[in-house]
């Protein structure tokens, strides 16, 4: 049975681009047109960056980032 992981993803909107990356699996990162897109190629960035650090007998990061929103005053 497998271990089910939930990592926090960063999303960025650019100029022409969305980029998404974990900030607890650095290097894991992934570009997309829409922000549909870069979550889905985020994932799949994910699985491939645990199944080489299985490979390559590395543990497995515990997820420990979380996100919140505050609010301020912009004037």
């Amino acid at each position: 049975m497998s271990q089910k992981l939930q990592y926090m993803v960063v999303i960025e909107k650019g100029e022409t681009s969305y980029g998404a990356y974990i900030p607890d699996l650095p290097g894991c990162v992934a570009v997309g047109e829409t922000r549909e897109e870069a979550l889905e190629l985020v994932k799949d960035a994910v699985e491939l960056h645990l199944e080489g650090l299985r490979e390559r007998g590395e543990s497995i990061p515990e997820p420990r980032s979380s996100s919140e929103l505050v609010d301020v005053a912009a004037a």
